[in-house]
């Protein structure tokens, strides 16, 4: 088989299992705002789906009560950018995630405004409102992209603040409460609408034109030795990477869930387990997309890989057993799949033809 048909029954059977077992997932029609006294309600923001992301996957998901509007999404960038919300007035959202960055930084570990690490590399922020499961950070805590914007400002080693300290900052500043009126219908400012402002503008936050969607589209040809890497990809006795990762009928190439990947025999972390406190999910960490790899290094939950090698490497040779760890690792008890060096260079091509320039480069994501 080539594999352009291959890549052609990929798409088909993705398709038909994700419509076929994501019947909770269909979005809810967003609940018109009402127009504040005297005004107009603010405008509907349409979102560009991709046609790789239309061909493949269910529609966005976007909360009922936070419908999209143009003055949303530019009140959000705003404040996605505005160190206002940290204690000192320094540090923003964009501090750990910058957008030539893919929305990350380069730090093995974020630190906040007192100069104090934290203990887990920032996660980029793209394609976010296709997590249909709607959990976010690492280890899964917040739900939604609302309720992850929550934590930061207040977080002792992050932003260090305080939300009534933040938002009578927003409150007595020249400009934001008619932002706000303009997006919300009211100028008078609280911390669930200032979530809402930030979670519509990452909502928007879209990747879909590396190398490798283009291919998918007919555009652009890979080459033989990105194509010999995709097929090691999906090769179930070679790569073994597409069961958390996805194929091409998952252009998010991530399944948003949470697994063992076999990075330790024992957790000083415990990731997914420390938040449901069931032991069966401890070293359990959020799948990441393998979009934008060029940019997001160093890579893992902790940052402990530098460049992209040691990441193939880990799976190659490197996995740790642990009595949780995800037994879709099928070549775990081998230390890994053992690949050849020929092997990595080509499972590397394969990856680094996820990357979108473009995507960090778009103006509308760029500071206001």
């Amino acid at each position: 088989m080539t594999i352009t048909n291959k890549l052609t029954l990929l798409l088909i059977i993705a398709f038909s299992v994700l419509f076929s077992c994501s019947k909770d997932k269909d979005p809810v029609t967003p609940t018109p705002i009402s127009p504040p006294p005297g005004g107009s309600s603010p405008t509907p923001y349409t979102l560009n789906i991709p046609a790789i992301f239309a061909q493949t996957l269910p529609a966005p998901f976007n909360p009922p009560n936070n419908p999209l509007t143009i003055e949303g999404v530019e009140l959000g960038r705003h404040l996605f950018y505005d160190p206002i919300l940290s204690g000192d007035g320094t540090q923003s959202c964009a501090t750990c995630h910058a957008p030539e960055l893919a929305f990350t930084d380069t730090n093995q570990f974020s630190t906040g405004i007192d100069g104090l690490p934290g203990n887990r590399n920032s996660m980029p922020i793209f394609n976010a409102a296709w997590n249909f499961g709607h959990r976010f950070f690492w280890d899964g805590r917040a739900m939604g992209l609302e309720g992850q914007a929550f934590g930061p400002v207040v977080n002792p080693i992050e932003m260090h603040n305080t939300w009534p300290n933040a938002v009578a900052n927003l409150q007595n500043h020249p400009t934001y409460p008619s932002m706000f009126n303009a997006a919300f219908g009211t100028s008078t400012i609280d911390s669930v609408l200032v979530v809402k402002a930030i979670g519509q503008f990452e909502r928007t936050l879209i990747s879909a034109n590396s190398k490798f969607d283009r291919y998918l589209l007919g555009m652009e040809a890979l080459t033989p030795q990105e194509a010999s890497g995709f097929n090691l990809f999906m090769d179930q006795q070679g790569g073994d990477c597409f069961h958390c990762h996805g194929s091409a009928g998952n252009p998010l190439w991530t399944d948003n869930d949470f697994h063992n990947n076999g990075l330790d025999a024992s957790f000083t972390d415990l990731g997914l387990g420390g938040v449901t406190g069931n032991p069966a999910d401890n070293g359990k960490f959020k799948t990441p997309s393998l979009r934008n790899l060029v940019f997001t290094a160093p890579y893992m939950h902790d940052g402990r890989f530098q460049t992209l090698d040691e990441v193939i490497e880990h799976y190659s040779t490197g996995v740790q057993m642990s009595a949780t760890i995800d037994p879709m690792m099928e070549h775990a008890a081998n230390g890994g799949v053992q690949l050849t060096a020929q092997e990595k260079a080509n499972l590397k091509a394969f990856l680094l033809s996820l990357t979108d320039s473009s995507f960090v480069t778009n103006p509308a994501y760029q500071a206001p």
